[in-house]
């Protein structure tokens, strides 16, 4: 019986789908004498599944908590995906239930993608010392999407004062109030809300619509364009550069454009790479992303959707090393 078959095995029967879990979880399966059990919530390690490229990443299974994994990048998100699960996100926990596989299997590992989080930073570089880490370069550009998207909701808060001050004033002056209505159709409050979308796409991926959009805001707040066109630009550096020295360089060219915006949001953006550069330029090497991590993370939110909820999390952890450890 598959760990998470249960309610459709139930449902197929015609049998009480909460009855059935119950006995799958006390007598069907081996959960009672599951070796792991007496430590499951706090961690879960399964060394045979250690590979030579590794991802590290933090999800949460229930209630906001956190959780940091170790995943095998070879398994491609199937049976012996999972290397470590440990709960919390704190560097010296998670390096101590790591740390009970031996150096020299660890120092097999030839890379890991990792965040730009300094804890995951730490857990790699102490239980890995021989493995090349990789930034993973989608955290990069999110960092640049959501600076540029700090600018919109700035100027969208902004329009909402120049709204709420027109309306007082035609109600001072017992006049009607008429919003100004753009080509699309749109008030200058609803173009700021609905291009949210168009700027976290590629031109060539826009809709007539998002095209029209996104011209009227270009033309109405010009320090947007040039803030799309920043992230954009850093986007295609990852994307169209083949070679480490010309990412680096590239990477150089766009801090200093960057420096010369003025932007306050994508200063920071810079610092960060600036910081991390080291890792970040790795990418250029193998193009090693930590797409399989996220792709797992999402792999648990279904896998927790299906059931509603976690309400024992020790079972939904013996379910989930089932399927994928």
């Amino acid at each position: 019986m598959f760990p998470h078959s249960t309610s459709n095995i139930a449902r197929l029967y015609g049998v009480n789908g909460k009855r059935l879990s119950r006995q799958y979880r006390t007598h069907l399966s081996d959960f009672q004498s599951w070796n792991q059990r007496p430590h499951a919530c706090k961690w879960l390690l399964y060394p045979e599944n250690l590979g030579s490229h590794l991802s590290i990443d933090e999800t949460s299974l229930s209630q906001g908590e956190l959780y940091t994994i170790l995943t095998n990048k070879a398994a491609k998100g199937g049976k012996g995906s999972i290397v470590a699960i440990v709960a919390g996100t704190k560097a010296e926990t998670v390096i101590e239930v790591i740390g009970k596989i031996p150096e020299s299997q660890r120092k097999k590992v030839t890379e890991i993608t990792l965040d730009m989080a300094s804890s995951m930073t730490m857990i790699a570089k102490r239980c890995f010392p021989r493995a090349v880490r990789v930034t993973d370069r989608f955290h990069v550009q999110r960092l640049a999407v959501e600076a540029l998207q700090e600018i919109r909701i700035k100027h969208r808060w902004d329009a909402l004062d120049q709204e709420n001050d027109a309306i007082e004033q035609a109600k001072a002056s017992q006049t009607e109030y008429q919003p100004e209505i753009l080509a699309n159709g749109d008030t200058v409050k609803q173009l700021l809300a609905r291009s949210r979308y168009a700027l976290y796409k590629k031109p060539g991926t826009w809709t007539d619509s998002q095209r029209e959009r996104a011209q009227l805001l270009f033309e109405r707040f010009p320090d947007l364009k040039k803030a799309y066109e920043l992230a954009l630009e850093l986007s295609n550096i990852f994307t169209n550069t083949s070679e480490k020295i010309y990412g680096l360089t590239r990477l150089a060219k766009w801090h200093e454009k960057v420096r010369q915006s003025g932007f306050k949001a994508f200063n920071t953006v810079a610092r960060s790479i600036e910081s991390h550069y080291k890792t970040i330029v790795n990418y250029f090497d193998n193009r090693s992303t930590n797409a399989s991590a996220e792709s797992f993370n999402a792999k648990i939110k279904a896998f927790r959707a299906q059931f509603r909820g976690v309400r024992n999390v020790e079972f939904f952890l013996y379910r989930l090393t089932k399927l994928y450890a």
